[in-house]
């Protein structure tokens, strides 16, 4: 099942697709405050999926600024409090960089594929 919606800011896109009951949120541009709703709303849309489990796929993310940090923080927290999870994958070097800056690549798993995040 894909349900497919794009963000309202032109040069965002959020897609969900689903596999194996593990929701696959990928988003493409730019993560600023311009976007932190969509993109919090995204990841914490899990619905009957209990306990919620997501891979968010940074791979075509160019920016994320700490609005980006905040809105996978607050969806982390969401699936933990849940006994769920939620895990990075793809992030492009520069994105990367600041999830190891900040430390969140310490608290969320990071993964270079698809498969491995969601097999860990």
């Amino acid at each position: 099942m894909t349900d497919t919606h794009g963000a309202a800011r032109p040069g965002l896109a959020i897609d969900h697709t689903a596999i194996d009951g593990i929701q696959v949120v990928t988003v493409r541009g730019e993560i600023d405050h311009a976007v932190t709703e969509e993109l919090t709303e995204a990841l914490l849309v899990y619905g009957s999926v209990t306990p919620p489990r997501t891979v968010v796929d940074l791979s075509g993310v160019t920016f994320m600024d700490s609005s980006g940090i905040n809105a996978l923080i607050a969806a982390h927290q969401s699936m933990s409090d849940s006994q769920g999870w939620l895990r990075i994958v793809g992030a492009q070097a520069p994105v990367l960089r600041i999830l190891e800056l900040v430390g969140l690549d310490q608290v969320i798993g990071c993964h270079p594929t698809l498969e491995q995040a969601l097999t860990a």
